[in-house]
């Protein structure tokens, strides 16, 4: 089959298509003929080694891109229930969704609505769930305020229009070039810098209740005095920085609960995954650039014909 992949730690130019064997599912896998996959900054960092452990055992290229995909299932591993050859899905991947064909661990895939597109669906396992396991940690009432620092990237959109779904004030730290963006989301926009702690108290005189930090490092240092309570203090962003200041770090639920919720809040309209650019797997690369460089406004997709 085609693929996008990595043949190497390093930059953009360790990057090249190939013809790699199709898969065989293994125990509890789906085979799925990939329709879309999301692309998302982990991709590229993966790419570059820096996600990878020190204990790590050694890595085999080359190595497939993409953590999440919606197709159609075209075979079934030992132990699979629940899906049948030919049900539209969408997941996390086991081993790569740049692709024609993926491996999903059935555990973390899902039924994919029959409104729900599949350049939509395949947006979903890795941004609108990480945003919607963060607000449900945080636990705030409704009417509560919480902050998302760094409100303009995937997680950071998901969990804006999740919390308000919810009840919650929302209020987003963002570059100034995305004002537009996130107010259009309902959230009030402060914008990054020197003084935001400052902007912040202005744009939200009642307090802040909960902070959803997407940045980490100075930005969340820089935020984290406006919160009493460091119980509400949640980061997709930084394990290290949010466990010095007293948080925690989101705890993914990883199952297939959470995806039929975030799916059927995009059904309902709660949801708008907001995919602003879709390129055809020949333009892999242009997509990975587009979420590289971190100008994205939304979720990025590959679309693979099939």
């Amino acid at each position: 089959m085609k693929a996008y992949v990595f043949t190497a730690y390093g930059g953009p130019e360790v990057e090249s298509y190939a013809e790699v064997p199709r898969p065989a599912p293994g125990a509890g896998q789906l085979l799925v003929a990939v329709h879309a996959a999301g692309v998302n900054p982990a991709d590229w960092k993966r790419r570059t080694g820096a996600m990878r452990a020190p204990d790590s055992p050694p890595e085999h290229f080359p190595m497939l891109f993409g953590r999440e995909a919606a197709g159609v299932v075209a075979a079934l591993g030992d132990g699979v229930t629940g899906f049948a050859v030919g049900d539209a899905v969408f997941g996390n991947t086991d081993d790569g969704g740049f692709s024609e064909y993926a491996l999903l661990p059935v555990e973390v895939t899902a039924h994919k609505p029959a409104a729900l597109s599949f350049t939509d669906a395949a947006t979903l396992p890795v941004a609108a769930a990480t945003g919607y396991d963060g607000v449900r940690q945080l636990a705030l009432p409704p009417g509560a305020t919480l902050l998302i620092n760094g409100v303009g990237g995937g997680v950071g959109v998901a969990a804006a229009q999740i919390a308000r779904h919810q009840g919650l004030t929302v209020v987003g730290t963002a570059s100034a070039a995305k004002k537009d963006f996130v107010t259009a989301l309902g959230v009030t926009h402060v914008a990054y810098g020197p003084g935001v702690a400052m902007r912040i108290r202005a744009a939200a005189p009642q307090g802040i209740d909960g902070i959803y930090d997407q940045v980490g490092g100075q930005a969340l240092d820089d935020v984290a005095p406006l919160l009493a309570d460091r119980s509400k203090l949640v980061s997709a962003g930084d394990r290290a920085t949010v466990a010095r200041l007293g948080g925690a770090f989101v705890a993914r639920a990883r199952n297939r609960e959470v995806l039929d919720t975030v799916a059927q809040l995009v059904v309902s309209g709660a949801l708008n995954p907001y995919v602003t650019d879709v390129f055809p797997l020949d333009a892999a690369a242009q997509a990975l650039r587009k979420v590289e460089e971190g100008h994205v406004q939304g979720k990025v997709v590959i679309e693979v014909v099939q």
